[in-house]
């Protein structure tokens, strides 16, 4: 199942890439910032991930794959507000156990972009992120509680540095700060007799990417000449990490360090990463993500759009 879908993402990027000529939104002045796999854009935008594709052994009862094929679309209100939709089909299969499938929890989210800088490159927003408890499938993982995620997303271009440090100029910076906060504390459940009690902790959720634009700098930095699809490519590492701050779960940090490379075009993204525990909470195998994201705004603009006012 993994490389069906792993070769059916690969397909549909080689096709897009013979397709696309130019490349597409997400600019605060002459900077374009992609959309990241791990850690959620800084703008608003009406686009949509499909499929988002990610496997990892995770340290429960002696080691369980997880493998995700999930969709999120977004769509912009204003040019400044825009909210989100998102769900995923997960595959659980642990170690000398039956695999079980199911739909996650419905993710829903609402963001709103209060400034957009050119002549600095930065662009920040907030937004409220939910995972609507109850409405996806128990048996694989889907919880019955609700988690809120107040958020803060961020995006600073290094294209304002001085020309000394010329070669430093495509360099971005793109992060997200959330706090997470279940809507219900503990859960309660007999076994064999006995109550259990497992702690659900509100959690700092941060993370942040660090990339290396080939487009900023064949366009706006120095022209190497680089043929396709090289002239388009942005080398990343993203890094997202889990904070618990209560309940019992101080302390106890999980993330995962992401390298990986994207190719953009004028209406289409596609990107891959590893996927590397920081420590053996997170696990101890290494796994991979990849995606194929698609312009909504750029690919069909008179159909989207904002609803209220132009975008510019």
């Amino acid at each position: 199942m993994k490389e069906n879908l792993l070769k059916m993402i690969l397909a549909v990027a080689a096709l897009a890439m013979a397709l696309e000529t130019t490349w597409a939104h997400g600019f605060a002045g002459k900077r374009f910032f992609p959309a990241t796999l791990t850690t959620d854009d800084p703008f608003v935008a009406d686009e949509m991930s499909l499929p988002t594709f990610s496997t990892i052994v995770v340290p429960e009862d002696g080691g369980t794959r997880e493998t995700e094929f999930s969709v999120h679309i977004a769509k912009t209100i204003t040019p400044w507000l825009g909210v989100e939709i998102g769900t995923s089909l997960v595959n659980i299969d642990p170690a000398g156990e039956k695999p079980q499938t199911g739909l996650g929890n419905l993710e829903l989210g609402a963001k709103f972009q209060f400034l957009k800088n050119a002549e600095h490159e930065t662009i920040m927003s907030v937004g409220f992120d939910a995972e609507i408890g109850g409405t996806g499938t128990t048996r694989a993982g889907a919880v019955s509680f609700s988690t809120w995620t107040p958020t803060l997303f961020f995006g600073k271009g290094m294209g304002d540095l001085p020309d000394c440090l010329l070669f430093l100029k495509p360099i971005a910076i793109t992060g997200t700060l959330g706090f997470a906060i279940p809507s219900r504390a503990y859960n309660k459940s007999l076994h064999e007799g006995e109550l259990e009690v497992e702690a659900n902790a509100d959690a700092f959720q941060f993370g942040f990417a660090v990339e290396y634009s080939l487009i900023y700098l064949q366009q706006h930095v120095h022209d190497l000449g680089l043929p396709a699809p090289f002239d388009r490519l942005v080398p990343l590492v993203e890094f997202a990490f889990e904070s618990p701050v209560d309940r019992g779960q101080d302390g106890l940090i999980t993330g995962t360090i992401n390298p990986g490379i994207l190719w953009s075009g004028k209406s289409f993204q596609f990107g891959v990463e590893a996927i590397i525990p920081m420590n053996g909470r997170t696990g101890n195998n290494v796994g991979i993500i990849a995606q194929v994201h698609f312009y909504l705004d750029d690919l069909l603009p008179s159909i989207f759009r904002p609803i209220f006012g132009a975008n510019d």
